[in-house]
């Protein structure tokens, strides 16, 4: 496929389309090796890593919901030294650039977690704030600018790689929380990150979830997504990734008119695995017909 109109620079690297696989959804890249080419991906955002291996939430961890799907999968994962021994060797190997995602408990454990990442084979990290801070009694990072700015902060001391902050959507105002991690030194930001939802089931007349609530996602995210992407691309001077409902080639030019410099697929992937490459070969054809040289042209050109 070509891809000579779609290739983009997003914080240093250069990225074969614009189009990543979303974190948690994506697993480490190789699992869908089979499914689609795979320097139609821009970068592989790998599912969150911790300090320490994470068993995830016991129960109901995936529900359906109309357009979407809810999941509380808790961060499974295997922790850092596994990843590093084991899955990273790996990664290294796949045509695209590889972006790790990071989740901790507390400011010092991103710092030092950050710190661990600083390898080769890791092209950036993307922080994921929107997690419990253990040492402050269930704070979420992501809700708060200051805790959001601290851990930040502490990632930016540790590492020379670019930093993406990940939002959380579930704000009174995003824009509070990105600029807020702008001041504190990222070098981007991605978001929206899932909003908080539930299922209930009416026989047992308990959650569907064994953790009660869980992260909505799927197109019907969309609209909320575009309009938070919308508002963060002015209100900040950082690149934009921009994620939240993505399925069509169609809905990856829209987050780029809106102001994102790059975008990520999620949930979509569940249902198509191969998504991403039918969106880039998408993005492609509309730029051929539309007269488009380089899709970053059309970045934050929405007439508004």
């Amino acid at each position: 496929m070509k891809r000579d109109r779609i290739a983009v620079d997003f914080l240093g690297m250069h990225l074969n389309t614009p189009v990543t696989g979303a974190s948690g959804t994506f697993g480490f890249g190789s699992e869908y090796e089979d499914f689609l080419d795979m320097e139609d991906v821009g970068a592989v955002i790998s599912k969150g890593i911790t300090p320490l291996p994470r068993p995830g939430n016991p129960g109901v961890r995936i529900a359906e919901t109309p357009s979407g799907m809810l999941n509380c999968i808790g961060l499974e994962n295997p922790g850092v030294d596994v990843f590093k021994e084991c899955i990273l060797p790996q990664a290294k190997k796949m045509p695209t650039k590889f972006i790790v995602n990071i989740s901790a408990g507390s400011v010092e454990e991103y710092g030092e977690l950050a710190g661990e990442l600083e390898v080769d084979g890791v092209d950036a990290l993307e922080v994921n704030i929107s997690c419990p801070n253990v040492k402050e009694g269930g704070i979420v990072f992501g809700t708060d600018p200051k805790a959001a700015a601290a851990v930040t902060k502490s990632v930016r001391e540790h590492t020379k790689k670019p930093v993406i902050v990940k939002l959380s959507p579930n704000v009174t105002d995003i824009t509070v929380m990105a600029r807020a991690v702008e001041a504190a030194g990222a070098d981007a930001v991605s978001l929206i990150n899932t909003l908080t939802g539930m299922a209930v089931d009416i026989d047992s007349r308990r959650p569907l979830l064994g953790n009660s609530t869980g992260g909505l996602s799927g197109p019907a995210v969309k609209p909320i997504a575009l309009r938070m992407v919308w508002q963060t691309a002015k209100a900040v001077h950082i690149p934009v990734l921009g994620l939240g409902g993505i399925a069509t080639w169609q809905d990856a030019i829209e987050f780029m008119l809106v102001g994102a410099g790059a975008v990520s697929v999620g949930a979509c992937n569940f249902v198509n695995p191969r998504t991403v490459s039918e969106i880039a070969a998408g993005m492609q054809a509309w730029c051929e017909r539309e007269g488009v040289t380089r899709i970053s042209e059309i970045v934050g050109t929405l007439k508004a």
